[in-house]
């Protein structure tokens, strides 16, 4: 199957998945979100064992398109959105393979929780992360609120949050956000990872992913759930309407907690 926004390269049981809306920073629009999930289930009910994701150009992924969230107001617009981002998120948790991405660039917003959504998450080491929602007056989706718990622990997963700072490869290493750094450039770091992973007992490593995947999968979907009804209100504030004009015009919010 071909894609739009996608870049999908299979070499025998491996397959690396490149984001490719280069132009606007792989941010994830409608069509984006709607091929994942198709290629995720492509990938998902092959013969792959061992997947890499990351970005083709400057960036994993800026995050959420905000011509796409702007577009997606209407309860139902913003309900296919979710439904996407649901079917996304769970599928890349669950599949019976390694996964792994490699954040090259920024990796914002829902950019990040796909990331995180990962087996293995490694970082270039000039990249940036940051789990931005905050920003324009809404909160983590895609499970960022999960996969950040799970790697940080609640309480800081919520200063994270709060806060929706950038941070760079050594800060977020530091706290356990990603897993390692890796330097120079990234088509180098994905054949020494295959190389290494290839040579690894992908089965036995699978087996354990979906033990802990078929434990965990209920409380993934249900936070998934969750966010999904607070995005909608946080939406309706009007801070979100202040967040979202004072990025289109290049300055500094003024929130006023409503």
């Amino acid at each position: 199957m071909s894609y739009q926004t996608l870049e999908l390269v299979k070499e025998g049981n491996i397959a690396t998945l490149y984001l490719n809306r280069v132009d606007a920073l792989n941010a994830m629009d409608v069509q984006m979100l709607k091929e994942l999930s198709e290629c995720l289930n492509e990938i998902s009910t092959s013969n792959i064992t061992l997947l890499f994701i990351t970005g083709k150009g400057r960036a994993f992924s800026a995050g959420g398109d905000l011509k796409t969230m702007l577009s997606s107001a209407s309860e139902e617009g913003f309900e296919e959105v979710m439904g996407f981002i649901k079917t996304i998120i769970v599928t890349l948790y669950t599949m019976p393979a390694v996964t792994a991405s490699l954040i090259n660039g920024a990796a914002a917003g829902l950019g990040l929780s796909f990331a995180l959504a990962c087996d293995q998450v490694l970082a270039e080491k000039n990249a940036k992360a940051a789990m931005n929602f905050i920003n324009i007056g809404l909160i983590p989706d895609g499970g960022g609120h999960f996969f950040l718990k799970k790697r940080l622990g609640e309480h800081r997963a919520k200063q994270v949050i709060w806060k929706g700072e950038s941070m760079n490869s050594e800060k977020a290493l530091e706290i356990g956000m990603i897993d390692g750094i890796y330097e120079g450039d990234t088509e180098e770091q994905l054949e020494l990872m295959k190389r290494r992973l290839g040579a690894r007992p992908l089965k036995a490593m699978i087996a354990t992913k979906l033990l802990y995947s078929s434990q965990e999968k209920q409380e993934l979907v249900q936070t998934i759930e969750l966010e999904t009804i607070s995005q909608f209100e946080m939406r309706r504030t009007k801070d979100h309407r202040e967040g979202v004009a004072a990025f289109l015009e290049k300055r500094a919010p003024l929130f006023t907690g409503k």
